[in-house]
C-alpha cells in the first residue's frame, strides 16, 4: 500500500480541506490590539432592522437559557480545532427578543475594537450561532476574545468576532475588516472559501 493511499484513507473526516487538526493546541491570531474589558462594563447590542434595539449586560445575557456548542472550529490560516466547547447564549435567543425586521438579510457584527465582518442573516440563526464566555467549562481567555466573542463554527473563525459588542441588521451586505481586504465574503471551510474568488 502506498503512503499516499494510507495517509488518505486516516485523515480525519472532520477536517476541512486543506486543514490540520491543531490537538490540544489553541493558536491565537489577531489583527487589533487585545483589549482588557471588564464583564461589569461588557455590553452586547442589536440593533439596525430589528422591532426594537436591544442592549444586554453581562448580568443580562447570564440570566438567559445557556447553550452550548460541541464541535470543531476552522481558521482560515488553516488550523483546525476538533471536538472543542464552548458555553454561552444562542444568537436566536437574542435576536428573538430583538426582532429582525423581514426586511433584514445581513449582519454587520462588530468588536469593541472595531473590527468587524459581514454575514448573511440565515449564517447566525437557525441554532448556527452564538455569543460564548466559556470555553471547554472555563471562562473563555481575553485572547481568545473574552469576556465574551461570536461563535459561528461552520464559517473559518475570522467571522468568530473576538469582544463583540453588538450585531447590526442590515437589507445589504457590507464587506468587514477582512472582506474588504480580500478575505471571502462567506468563508465557508469546507469549498475552502479563503479569498475573495475562491
Amino acid at each position: 500500500m502506498s503512503l499516499f493511499s494510507r495517509t488518505a484513507r486516516e485523515r480525519d473526516p472532520r477536517l476541512p480541506p486543506g486543514q490540520y487538526d491543531a490537538g490540544d493546541t489553541f493558536p491565537v491570531l489577531t489583527a487589533e490590539v487585545v483589549p482588557r474589558i471588564d464583564p461589569s462594563q461588557w455590553s452586547f447590542r442589536i440593533d439596525g432592522l430589528v422591532t426594537t434595539t436591544r442592549t444586554w449586560s453581562w448580568d443580562d445575557v447570564h440570566r438567559l437559557p445557556a447553550s452550548v456548542y460541541e464541535g470543531d472550529i476552522h481558521c482560515v490560516t488553516t488550523w483546525s480545532k476538533l471536538g472543542t466547547s464552548f458555553g454561552g447564549v444562542s444568537l436566536d435567543t437574542l435576536l428573538a427578543e430583538a426582532g429582525p425586521l423581514p426586511a433584514a438579510t445581513h449582519v454587520v457584527a462588530w468588536s469593541s475594537t472595531g473590527y468587524t465582518t459581514n454575514l448573511p442573516l440565515e449564517h447566525v440563526t437557525g441554532g448556527k450561532a452564538w455569543v460564548v464566555w466559556e470555553h471547554e467549562g472555563k471562562p473563555l481567555p481575553v485572547p481568545h476574545g473574552g469576556p465574551a466573542r461570536l461563535l459561528v463554527p461552520h464559517l473559518y473563525f475570522w467571522k468568530s468576532v473576538k469582544w463583540v459588542g453588538g450585531l447590526r441588521l442590515l437589507d445589504h451586505d457590507e464587506p468587514g475588516f477582512w472582506e474588504t481586504r480580500g478575505y471571502h465574503e462567506l468563508g465557508d471551510p469546507w469549498t475552502e472559501q479563503r479569498y475573495d474568488g475562491d
